[in-house]
């Protein structure tokens, strides 16, 4: 008879894969080596796969574990949450994973970790960057929250607004281009676009074709920190979030202008999935970004 997963086995699991080898994994669970050995062996029956193979002189996951570690971890937590009546931010130990733009990052990031260390030394925030922003990963527990200008849309997904901004131009410090520039000398000096899709035209273009008017657009990068750097290296004009310009822009020797037209404000948004809405250190977190955020 195949042996049945507890929670138990579940926390050697997630320990195993957190740490990559089972002496690791026994020091993290204050378990016996030979202990934590027999647990991987109850797992590999129970869940058919090796877990963990060797790989060198070290042990790697296989690619089943990787896939169901998330969902392991999220199960983990919902069960603490069952019966952490006695929550405490200052003896949490946790790793929450938390998927942002590079821009927001740029602004938030740092005020977000000294906030967490300040009041939960315990706590690992892990920054990963977007790729897509589906809600599959806030579902299977791979990532914990959302931050970004999109808007993950999906009954099962809350979502609260973090913050909202313009955008700004930048230019270097000693650009020709005047401090409150018209939108035809805008168009007199080439310009940065910062898409992840790689688009080139933007609001922007629109208010300028309304006007009779066209900018050249000599570069697309991915994020608007890159476009920042490469405003800071050249001769162009980038349009970037005014935090992010506020923020970075002195120390790149860049200067920002508001933009003569009336943009779309740029809504950073929060989300995460439902069963974390009463999680107590899932809540605890997004009461702390809201504050950093402010």
């Amino acid at each position: 008879m195949p042996d049945q997963l507890d929670l138990n086995l579940l926390r050697v699991f997630d320990a195993l894969l957190r740490e990559g080898s089972v002496t690791a994994a026994a020091e993290r669970l204050h378990l016996s080596i030979p202990a934590t050995s027999r647990a991987l062996g109850r797992l590999r029956r129970a869940m058919g796969d090796p877990i963990l193979v060797r790989a060198g002189r070290g042990m790697a996951p296989t690619p089943f574990a990787l896939r169901t570690a998330p969902r392991v971890r999220s199960l983990l937590e919902e069960a603490a949450s069952l019966v952490n009546v006695d929550f405490s931010v200052a003896r949490l130990e946790r790793a929450f994973t938390i998927r942002i733009n590079d821009g927001v990052a740029a602004t938030l990031a740092a005020a977000a970790v000294e906030a967490t260390a300040a009041a939960a030394p315990g706590v690992t925030l892990r920054f990963v960057p977007e790729g897509t922003e589906s809600a599959e990963a806030l579902r299977d527990g791979s990532v914990d929250l959302d931050i970004g200008a999109g808007e993950v849309a999906a009954p099962d997904i809350r979502t609260a607004v973090l913050y909202r901004e313009r955008l700004v131009g930048v230019v270097r410090a000693g650009s020709p281009l005047g401090r409150r520039p018209t939108l035809a000398q805008l168009c007199e000096h080439p310009h940065v676009s910062a898409s992840r899709r790689g688009r080139a035209r933007g609001p922007l273009d629109d208010v300028l074709a309304a006007a009779g008017l066209r900018r050249h657009v000599a570069a697309v990068v991915p994020t608007s920190a890159a476009a920042l750097l490469l405003v800071a290296s050249s001769g162009h004009v980038g349009l970037v979030p005014e935090r992010l310009a506020e923020r970075h822009g002195p120390a790149l020797g860049l200067r920002r202008f508001a933009v003569p037209a009336a943009l779309p404000e740029v809504v950073v948004r929060l989300s995460w999935h439902v069963r974390l809405d009463t999680d107590p250190a899932q809540r605890w977190l997004r009461d702390t970004l809201r504050d950093a955020a402010r």
